[in-house]
């Protein structure tokens, strides 16, 4: 009894203590996930006031919170919208995997923490927050700016490249021999593009199938599918978030959108619970010998992403101005670099702090960056006049080829 109580006052206390952080990151306007961070690291092993009773069942709701931001991920795209952006986007996404994998790979080679670690740390520093970037967009004005459509289109091939990655990732950090992780890649992309294939011949027969007119029998159904799926996925060493992520893909239509609107407070809570989470798992001590190497790490991603940014919109036939906006828009790094970090501490414990204070710093700088690398490239390279600065409205797009929205 008094363990049961214990338990109620700790997960009481955390879920309180997350909803007043949040209504402070909301008030600053600022994301909320570097204060979840900081919660964490405030109250794990060797924190200020670490919290005991709660920890397994913290850990539970923080693989549900990765499930649930993947399945949500899904449930913006159709396949078809998966494939368009495939198909034009691909040249961006190859540039983006370079240039912002790369340094993160050799950092940890730098640092003598071996091949699957870099393979981790690609991973941490090459894709942006979605959640962030969508809402710096939204925050700034800039949803009808001709360039994002293409700083969207740069987040649904990272999307779609992490269906292949983390299962690459989940079976180089099980010790799997080369074969087994070649065949691991293999049932990773048959099982995307059967989905693809699926979903888009078939999408609607399994929305139809899993529909209801009742909120509590879909959200029941589509949760109780996702958690299966994800289940079965892990066993595969698939990795449950990309069995969530492709049943959000195969579901479209109204079921998808009110699947989306059931689903968001629940992704919030859990998804805040894993940041949490990782900052328990995370000892404060451990920080400051990773400082320097992290801020390096930022300050060289945040350079890379400019580029990234810049030659996507250029390549889309965007002027001087939008493409530094754009570049400055997908600086921010959040969530699924700390998802890439949370699997991988397992082998390289180092990856855990390293990869805290990379995030606290980017998804501060990010908003900065959107706002401020457009005037700034204007007033190093000379440019003069307000006409680079007036964003550049987007043209109405025709249905098949209207951008995803990310929330």
């Amino acid at each position: 009894m008094h363990d049961t109580t214990a338990l109620l006052i700790e997960l009481g206390a955390i879920i309180l203590a997350l909803g007043l952080l949040g209504r402070l990151a909301g008030r600053i306007g600022f994301s909320p996930i570097p204060l979840y961070l900081l919660a964490g690291l405030a109250f794990g092993h060797g924190g200020l006031l670490p919290l005991n009773a709660s920890e397994e069942f913290v850990a539970t709701g923080a693989e549900i919170g990765v499930i649930l931001l993947l399945l949500l991920l899904g449930l913006e795209y159709s396949a078809s919208e998966l494939v368009s952006n495939l198909k034009t986007q691909y040249p961006s996404g190859i540039v983006d995997f370079v240039l912002n994998a790369l340094p993160g790979a050799a950092a940890a080679l730098i640092l003598g923490w071996g091949p699957v670690a870099a393979v981790a740390l690609a991973g941490v520093t090459w894709i942006s927050s979605s959640g962030v970037i969508a809402k710096v967009l939204g925050d700034l004005g800039r949803l009808g700016n001709r360039e994002t459509p293409v700083v969207l289109g740069v987040l649904v091939i990272e999307d779609l490249a992490m269906a292949v990655y983390l299962p690459l990732l989940t079976a180089m950090l099980a010790g799997l021999s080369l074969g087994g992780a070649g065949l691991t890649l293999l049932i990773s992309l048959g099982t995307v593009g059967a989905v693809l294939y699926v979903a888009l011949r078939h999408g609607r027969f399994i929305s139809r199938a899993v529909s209801s007119d009742n909120p509590e029998m879909l959200l029941l159904v589509v949760l109780g599918l996702t958690l299966f799926v994800a289940g079965i996925a892990q066993e595969l060493q698939v990795s449950a978030a990309v069995g969530a992520f492709l049943v959000g893909i195969a579901l479209s239509g109204e079921v998808a959108e009110g699947a989306h609107n059931l689903l968001v407070p629940l992704r919030d809570l859990f998804a805040a619970v894993f940041f949490v989470f990782f900052g328990l798992s995370t000892d404060p001590a451990e920080i400051p010998p990773v400082i320097v190497p992290a801020l390096l790490l930022a300050v060289a991603t945040t350079l890379t992403k400019v580029a990234t940014g810049w030659y996507a919109a250029r390549r889309a036939g965007i002027k001087a101005a939008g493409r530094w906006r754009a570049g400055g828009t997908l600086v921010a790094r959040g969530e699924f670099s700390i998802v890439i970090a949370g699997l991988a501490v397992g082998v390289e414990p180092r990856i855990g702090p390293l990869a805290t204070a990379y995030v606290l710093i980017l998804v501060i700088l990010g908003p900065l960056a959107a706002r401020w690398t457009e005037p700034l490239a204007r007033r190093l390279t000379g440019t003069r006049g307000s006409a680079a600065s007036v964003p550049e409205p987007a043209p109405v797009p025709e249905p098949a080829d209207a951008a995803p929205t990310h929330n």
